[in-house]
């Protein structure tokens, strides 16, 4: 406690004044000056034993700090009373708390980085394997259509590459928060009619039927481009799903709580262990021949939630998938 300067000072200046208390009491009369030497005892003593007990709980609020410092899994809270000091001691443990809980989401935050990291070379590791090996395929100089079509098989690689580091760029900008939505008014029928237009061709060569049941004047809130690339991504999982002579529809519903985007394909639906990780970064489904790179269903939902709306996937009672994207009024 003498290492404290201003403890130092309080007991100088507390010594004067029982010093003189003593001297003016013996001043007066003997038993005056032996009833201030007990009280400057009393008072003191008193004092110290105060003093001691609040500088045993800064200790105690000192070791709280310390171990989580040095990041010790154990943290003492000790019981409080009433008291400028135990606010105090409560409001620091209250930070430490709070520095121990930012401290865990940064570890599983770098923990999630490095497996996305692992990921994505594994994602873009399969292709580029894949072009090697057409590589040394064309280094054997084999004849002129077998040429084309490996060609052609190495720009398709490209491109699946191309989008798959355009999707993780998209991501990455999302996870930032750099992205500002738009909030204008959005027709349906003008959504839907941009979004499906890059698909128009693969659509004709699959012979996949294409129903759009969506009503005129349906209006809803956010931002068409962004909400163009979540529909693209739904409608490129289900072109997928429903394979050549399939069929998709995509129906909208309106009503005073919500505007509803229905996407129904004529697949084989999914697993249902996979069901409850089809949003989920990388995830690829149980089936071993499952395509994709697990990135288009995980920025669909980032999209949609960003903007105040939700989107669930199922089995449809008749067969196939459907994906529902519901913004609240």
């Amino acid at each position: 406690m003498l290492r404290n300067k201003e403890f130092r000072q309080f007991a100088i200046l507390f010594s004067l004044i029982a010093a003189a208390a003593v001297t003016l009491g013996f001043t007066i009369n003997k038993a005056a000056g032996m009833l201030a030497i007990a009280s400057a005892a009393a008072f003191g003593t008193a004092l110290f034993a105060f003093t001691k007990a609040r500088y045993k709980s800064i200790a105690q609020i000192s070791d709280q700090i310390n171990l989580v410092l040095h990041n010790v899994d154990h943290l003492y809270i000790s019981e409080s009373d009433e008291g400028e000091l135990s606010i105090l001691q409560n409001e620091i443990t209250k930070m430490m708390l709070r520095i121990r809980e930012q401290n865990d989401a940064l570890k599983k935050e770098k923990e999630h980085l490095a497996d996305s990291l692992a990921d994505i070379a594994h994602q873009l590791r399969t292709p580029l394997t894949s072009v090697n090996l057409i590589l040394s395929l064309l280094e054997n100089d084999p004849d002129k259509n077998e040429r084309k079509a490996l060609i052609r098989e190495t720009k398709e690689l490209f491109e699946q590459m191309d989008w798959l580091l355009t999707s993780l760029l998209k991501l990455s900008r999302l996870d930032a928060g750099i992205v500002v939505f738009k909030g204008e008014e959005i027709d349906v029928n003008t959504l839907i009619s941009a979004a499906i237009h890059p698909f128009l061709i693969p659509l004709e060569l699959h012979n996949i039927a294409l129903q759009i049941d969506v009503p005129k004047g349906i209006i809803l809130q956010g931002d068409s481009g962004w909400l163009s690339e979540a529909i693209q991504n739904i409608l490129k999982n289900c072109m997928e799903s429903a394979g050549d002579n399939g069929k998709i529809v995509i129906a909208c519903t309106d009503n005073p709580l919500f505007t509803e985007i229905a996407i129904h394909d004529s697949g084989a639906g999914f697993e249902k262990e996979d069901l409850p990780c089809l949003f989920d970064r990388f995830y690829r489904g149980k089936n071993a021949g499952a395509t994709g790179y697990g990135i288009g269903l995980a920025l669909c939902k980032m999209i949609i939630t960003r903007q105040g709306g939700m989107i669930t996937a199922k089995n449809h009672s008749q067969g196939g998938a459907i994906f529902a994207i519901r913004f609240p009024k």
